[in-house]
């Protein structure tokens, strides 16, 4: 549930080698969150969980996406065939 979301961002994040405190925090937060009905409970955890996430999302390393200009030298290099 909660806790199988978090595990799988925290992957696709790639920061329990840079955090892995915070990450390992992240997920027994979540899965406090899975074993609680209690409202109340899962009010505070939840807020704590998102306190960790953002802190773990800003260690997150940037993903090199290309923009237009880098598009453009693509295209540019196979047109020249090199």
């Amino acid at each position: 549930m909660v806790a199988d979301a978090i595990r799988e961002e925290i992957q696709k994040l790639g920061v329990a080698s840079v955090s892995p405190g915070q990450a390992q925090l992240a997920i027994a937060l979540a899965e406090t969150y899975d074993g609680t009905e209690a409202p109340t409970a899962r009010a505070v955890v939840a807020r704590e969980l998102g306190a960790v996430m953002k802190t773990l999302r800003g260690l997150a390393p940037v993903q090199a996406e290309g923009d237009a200009l880098d598009d453009l030298a693509a295209r540019r290099t196979r047109r020249r065939g090199a």
